[in-house]
């Protein structure tokens, strides 16, 4: 999870991302700073992020990013 907090905290250090929990839903991250989350998430951690993973829910906190990726990961 720490290479996860470190791609957050590159792209907006100003967050607390350990508390936050409305990342997307609470329009905390812009667009262009989803389109680099999701970039990097999938080139740090050599996952694809499909369509069925691309739900508010799944990027709204560090927790359900991070559960996101152990999902993918499993499935892969």
């Amino acid at each position: 999870m720490e290479e996860l907090l470190e791609i957050l905290n590159d792209i907006n250090p100003d967050i607390d991302y350990e508390k936050e929990t409305n990342l997307i839903d609470g329009r905390v991250l812009d667009s262009l700073s989803i389109i680099t989350l999701i970039t990097r998430i999938c080139d740090e951690f050599d996952i694809e992020i499909g369509p069925k993973w691309m739900r508010n829910e799944n990027f709204n906190s560090v927790k359900a990013m991070w559960n996101m990726i152990q999902a993918i990961e499993e499935d892969e």
